[in-house]
């Protein structure tokens, strides 16, 4: 791959985690967030969504393509990538194998995620508090749940980190370090409502 095409690839990769995946991410815990108000609420939310006009447009175009390109290079990256943890151990380099090792993840379980969901849907089941209820019954299922939105939550927050470094956003290193705080704060607060939202569905 050449250099300058690979400049180009990594700096869509960069792009589209924090815009349109980013967004959606963001979006779709919010939605879930309805659930800790009750599935009244929920059902509402997700019923909102589910009529947005021309929603397999965006969802095909704005989450599903870019979510494609996003893994695929990625694990590109993941798998070409020299991790030098055990050499050096600074902070970033671990940070920077914890992104590939949760974008595995993230991709094994947006892949399951969306195979329970969406697909199943598409087959005329209807998205709702009931479907996750059912979903999480299963404590197998729900602590695979509780480790994918985790991994997921790290993952944005973490990229967070490196976009504003691969667009020239922070390009100090004090910059850099109020990133470094910025994404740690991104993380807690995005897990916490996922977290929180998915325990919704079994009564906790």
């Amino acid at each position: 791959m050449s250099s300058n095409r690979e400049f180009l690839y990594r700096r869509l990769h960069s792009l589209l985690g924090v815009i349109p995946i980013g967004a959606f991410l963001i979006v779709h815990l919010t939605v879930n967030w309805f659930a800790v108000r009750g599935r009244e609420e929920y059902n509402a939310a997700a019923a909102f969504m589910e009529a947005l006009p021309f929603r397999y447009a965006m969802e095909i175009g704005l989450i599903f393509l870019p979510i494609i390109f996003h893994a695929v290079y990625g694990l590109y990256i993941a798998f070409q990538a020299r991790n030098n943890t055990s050499q050096f151990g600074y902070f970033r380099n671990w940070m920077f194998r914890f992104q590939r090792i949760s974008g595995v993840i993230v991709l094994i379980f947006i892949t399951w995620h969306v195979w329970e969901t969406r697909l199943a849907a598409a087959f005329g089941a209807e998205v709702n508090f009931s479907m996750m209820e059912d979903i999480v019954a299963n404590p197998a299922a729900l602590i695979a749940y509780i480790i994918g939105i985790t991994a997921t939550t790290f993952h944005f927050a973490n990229g967070l980190w490196s976009f504003a470094v691969t667009w020239g956003i922070t390009v100090t290193p004090r910059s850099q370090q109020i990133a470094t705080y910025v994404s740690i704060g991104v993380f807690a607060a995005l897990t916490f409502v996922g977290i929180r939202s998915i325990l919704a569905f079994v009564g906790v």
